[in-house]
């Protein structure tokens, strides 16, 4: 496989280039044009650089969904990649694209543009140089992972239900691959009070945000990190003004758990809360966000696959890493095997110094182009 990975090797510029491009195409979830912009440009560079071909999914309320296919066969292998970011409009005015010292920066290099780059030249490489598979490569480029998938989980578990393995191009960690990932809950707490004059007659009034601050106690103290339980309440609101005791709060609360029966036994502790003070009413909306991506014995043998890739034919040592932040991998864990952190080597996702290293995108190249070529057989 010396050819490909000289033929990627001979792309790294151009690889540059177009990520260069897809990077200064800003992409935030919540803008429907920007995202749609960006979708294009992928659309136009798959067709372009594969020779495979796309379809785009309509979604009303974010940007579209593209659905792409390379090459034909009996079989199915899915990747996975999103070109939404977490960076508003006009980040590159502050962040701009630039290569310094071998890292490429700018907001979505890391997260998840270079994934995208290095995934199609795998495809490119596999076009170019001849290399049939026997089985169909589709893939998902979707709008909006970063808040939640909301309009494209039900499509993500569709295509994954249909296939034999599945490759999610997130970010490496620390260029390790991801083999586990915890699940995510997400839920939304409003407690409602009954408002009163805090001087005059306080005796007449219930605070929510009194009751809201017992509620976040108990709630931080379901954290467990002996087991990887964590539970916090990210964002509260509440109340008009000082001298008011507050009608009504609201909180956002997160929760990441390693296995379905964490969940089963966290959900109805979160999700049927009562008031400290029965004067007060609370309701909980939401629920598990992402299941969890628990590590199999079908997930080891993909990476212990990519490992020895990566050892004899690359010439490094692949490792495998647990994380607790969740991805579109979450979805396809439960239905197919799935490998995950595909992406770029690099650091600073969601962060100001977000950046990847620009000389190992043809190697993760590669190892993503043998990945498909041992499974397509």
């Amino acid at each position: 496989m010396n050819e490909l990975v000289a033929f990627l090797k001979d792309n790294e510029l151009n690889m540059l280039n177009d990520l260069r491009e897809l990077v200064e195409i800003e992409s935030p979830s919540t803008n429907k044009q920007l995202t749609n912009r960006a979708g294009d440009w992928i659309q136009r560079n798959f067709m372009h650089l594969t020779g495979g071909l796309t379809e785009v999914i309509a979604v009303e309320e974010y940007g579209n969904h593209i659905r792409a296919q390379w090459a034909e066969g009996n079989g199915q292998l899915l990747i996975l990649a999103h070109f939404d970011t977490v960076w508003p409009e006009g980040t590159l005015s502050r962040m701009p694209f630039r290569l310094d010292d071998g890292k490429v920066y700018g907001p979505g290099t890391f997260d998840m543009k270079g994934g995208i780059i290095q995934g199609l030249y795998a495809l490119h490489a596999l076009s170019q140089l001849g290399i049939k598979l026997n089985k169909k490569v589709v893939w998902l480029f979707t709008s909006d992972e970063e808040i939640g998938s909301p309009s494209s989980e039900k499509l993500i578990e569709k295509e994954a239900a249909k296939s034999e393995r599945v490759f999610v191009l997130e970010p490496s960690m620390d260029g390790a691959l991801k083999t586990s990932r915890k699940g995510v809950g997400m839920f939304k707490m409003k407690v409602e009070g009954i408002p009163a004059h805090s001087g005059v007659d306080p005796e007449k009034g219930v605070s929510a945000i009194e009751e809201m601050a017992h509620q976040i106690l108990y709630l931080h103290g379901l954290t467990d990190l002996s087991i990887g339980t964590t539970v916090n309440v990210g964002t509260v609101h509440g109340g008009t003004t000082g001298n008011v005791m507050a009608a009504e709060a609201n909180a956002d609360i997160d929760l990441r758990v390693k296995s379905k029966k964490e969940f089963d036994r966290l959900l109805p502790l979160i999700q049927q809360l009562k008031p400290v003070n029965p004067k007060a009413k609370i309701t909980v909306e939401g629920g598990i966000n992402r299941p969890t991506f628990e590590r199999t014995k079908d997930t080891e043998e993909m990476y212990l696959t990519a490992k020895k890739i990566a050892q004899e034919q690359l010439g490094f040592t692949l490792e495998e890493r647990e994380t607790g932040g969740g991805s579109d991998g979450n979805f396809t864990a439960p239905l197919a095997p799935t490998l995950d952190g595909l992406g770029p080597v690099g650091d600073g996702a969601h962060a100001e110094h977000e950046h990847l290293i620009w000389h190992e995108m043809p190697i993760r190249s590669a190892l993503l182009a043998m990945l498909l070529i041992a499974y397509g057989k």
